[in-house]
């Protein structure tokens, strides 16, 4: 069983590295073979598919959902989502932490603000999905700098 799961994620990679996106996914941080090929099959390759970044947010279940009324306001999850997408993104997310210093940062700092570790993380995917978004329509590679500009400034801060 082991070896057939083996071929199986090898012939994955070597399908989804064939694909024209592959370089542009495989550049995300923490964003491997098998959870960029989830990534790209859930969101597909038609860049007509999504008029806007906040339908691919949406349709991933990262966008919160704000319910105000008189005095109560609250964010919540997105209950209505592609949830293979959506768990596509979480585990994109949660190997970003290891891999990226600006995604360590963001989570850290929503932690800090009180968010459980569930919804830090769904805040976390909302802005790879972002970026992620833009580094496919413009067919750019991912830039850590640009993707979280405030490391950008504590890098130059350091050098000076």
């Amino acid at each position: 069983m082991r070896a057939s799961v083996d071929a199986l994620e090898a012939e994955l990679g070597r399908e989804f590295e064939a694909h024209p996106l592959a370089p542009v996914l495989r550049s995300a941080p923490g964003l491997g073979p098998v959870v960029a090929a989830r990534v790209l099959a859930e969101l597909g390759d038609d860049p007509e598919r999504f008029t806007s970044l906040n339908g691919v947010r949406a349709f991933a279940g990262t966008a919160p959902v704000t319910k105000a009324s008189g005095r109560s306001h609250y964010v919540k999850a997105r209950k209505v989502r592609n949830k293979r997408l959506g768990d596509a993104c979480h585990w994109w997310a949660f190997a970003a932490l290891t891999w990226s210093p600006g995604a360590r940062a963001h989570y850290d700092h929503r932690r800090a603000i009180g968010d459980h570790h569930n919804a830090a993380l769904r805040n976390l995917a909302n802005k790879l999905i972002g970026r992620m978004w833009w580094c496919v329509t413009n067919d750019q590679p991912w830039d850590e700098h640009a993707a979280w500009p405030a490391l950008k400034q504590e890098d130059e801060a350091a050098a000076a």
